[in-house]
C-alpha cells in the first residue's frame, strides 16, 4: 500500500514510538495514584514528554503543556474556557470543524464570531483581522495550516497584530506542528493546540495544549489530581488545572518517543524535505490538463494538496486508487465545510486530497502520479 493520507494520521510511526508504547503497556504505573516505584518512574516519564515537546515548540516551561484527549479536546479547552456569552472572537474562513463547531455553540450562547475573508493562495486576511477588532474582542484563533489546501495563514503577522492589541492569540497547528518550524515567543501564541498522532508520528488519541502565562483558560473539566487532595475545586497549579483523572500514559509515553524522535531529526530538516516532496507532487498534478489543484502551488505551505479531475467524482477517484492501485487518499469535505465553500467545491462534494509524510519516498509519489494520468485516460 502506498499511503498518502497523513494528513488524517501519520503512518508509518518510527520504530522508537511503536517500542515505547508496548514498553509502557507492560510496566507503567498510575502517575499521582500511587506511591510505588512504577508510580514514579511513569511520573518521570510524562515529565520528559512535557520537556520534549516544549523543545518542539521553544516553551521555556514544560508544565505549560497540557495533555488532552487530541487535538480538539485541546481546542474545545482553549475557546470554551477563554469565551463567554457577550465577548467577541475572530477566525478565518478556513478553519476545521474542531475549531468551528465549538464556536458554533458558543455564538447560541451568546459569543460573537467574526470570519476574516481568507484567500485559498495567502492564507487570512491581515487588514480584515484589524478591521473586525472590537472592544468586546477576547481572542483571535486561527488554523496555522488548511487541512484542505495546505494554505499557511501568517501567523507571525498575526501575533503582532495581538500583541499590539493585547488580544490572547490562539493557533490550532493540527496540520504544521512536527512538520514546520513553531516558535510560541517568536509568534507570541498564547495558546497551541497540537495532536500528537500527525506530524509529530505519535499515537493517535494523544494531543495538548500550550498555556502561556499571559491567559488562564477555565477548566472545561475537574476531578482528580493525585496531588492537592485536599483542595475543594481544581488546584489552579499548571498542568493540574486543566489534567483532570488518569491520563493516558501509554499514549503519552508513545508521544514522548515520536518528539524525541521529531527533535533528532530536527524539524528543520523535515520541513526542507517535505517542501521538497509536496512541490513534487504539485507539480505533477499542474502538469496533468483534467486536474485542478486548489490552493497554494509553491512552498511554504503545509503537506495536504487537494484536486480534482475534470468531469470525476471525488469519491469516485479515492476509490479507484484504493481499489486498483493500493493508494490511500481521502475524499470529500474533510471536516472543513467552509474551506469547501471558500473554494468553490462544497457543491462538487469536496476534493481528493492527498497528503505526503515524512517517510514518503519519491517513488511513491511517481506512482501516484502515473495513476492519476491512467485515470484521467480513461475518464
Amino acid at each position: 500500500m502506498i499511503y498518502l493520507d497523513n494528513a488524517a494520521t501519520s503512518w508509518p510511526k518510527p520504530e522508537s514510538v511503536y517500542d515505547a508504547v508496548s514498553d509502557s503497556i507492560r510496566r507503567s504505573g498510575n502517575p499521582g495514584r500511587s506511591n510505588s516505584e512504577k508510580a514514579r518512574a511513569t511520573a518521570a516519564d510524562i515529565n520528559d514528554a512535557r520537556a520534549a515537546l516544549a523543545s518542539l515548540f521553544h516553551i521555556s516551561d514544560p508544565t505549560r503543556i497540557v495533555f488532552a484527549l487530541n487535538a480538539t479536546d485541546a481546542i474545545n479547552l482553549a475557546l470554551q474556557g477563554m469565551l463567554k456569552p457577550g465577548d467577541h472572537v475572530i477566525t478565518s474562513q478556513m478553519e476545521h470543524n474542531a475549531v468551528t463547531r465549538p464556536l458554533a455553540y458558543l455564538e447560541d450562547a451568546g459569543v460573537s464570531v467574526t470570519k476574516v475573508e481568507t484567500d485559498p493562495v495567502k492564507g487570512v486576511s491581515l487588514d480584515g483581522i484589524r478591521k473586525a477588532i472590537r472592544p468586546e474582542t477576547r481572542l483571535i484563533a486561527m488554523t496555522h495550516g488548511s487541512n484542505v489546501t495546505g494554505t499557511l495563514n501568517p501567523i507571525e503577522e498575526i501575533g503582532e497584530i495581538c500583541r499590539e492589541s493585547g488580544i490572547p492569540f490562539f493557533v490550532d497547528a493540527s496540520q504544521t506542528a512536527g512538520a514546520i518550524p513553531i516558535d510560541v515567543v517568536k509568534m507570541n501564541i498564547d495558546l497551541l493546540a497540537f495532536p500528537g498522532h500527525k506530524s509529530i508520528l505519535g499515537p493517535t488519541g494523544t494531543g495538548g495544549l500550550y498555556v502561556s502565562e499571559k491567559v488562564s483558560p477555565r477548566p472545561v473539566r475537574s476531578g482528580g489530581t493525585g496531588v492537592f487532595s485536599e483542595v475543594r475545586l481544581q488546584p489552579e497549579q499548571l498542568p493540574y488545572y486543566y489534567e483532570a483523572g488518569t491520563q493516558n500514559t501509554v499514549g503519552i509515553l508513545g508521544l514522548c518517543a515520536a518528539a524525541q524522535y521529531i527533535l533528532e531529526r530536527s524539524v528543520n530538516n523535515i520541513f526542507i524535505e517535505e517542501q521538497r516532496m509536496v512541490q513534487r507532487l504539485i507539480d505533477g498534478l499542474c502538469a496533468i490538463p483534467e486536474v485542478a489543484v486548489y490552493g497554494p502551488l509553491t512552498s511554504p505551505r503545509a503537506a495536504a494538496v487537494s484536486f480534482n479531475i475534470d468531469g470525476m467524482d471525488c469519491a469516485d477517484v479515492a476509490m479507484i486508487l484504493e481499489t486498483y492501485y493500493d493508494i490511500s487518499v481521502r475524499s470529500g469535505l474533510q471536516c472543513a465545510p467552509d474551506t469547501h465553500r471558500m473554494l468553490g467545491t462544497f457543491d462538487m462534494g469536496g476534493t481528493v486530497r492527498v497528503s505526503p509524510g515524512l517517510f514518503t519516498t519519491e517513488e511513491e509519489i511517481d506512482t501516484f502520479l502515473n495513476a492519476i494520468r491512467e485515470i484521467t485516460e480513461e475518464a
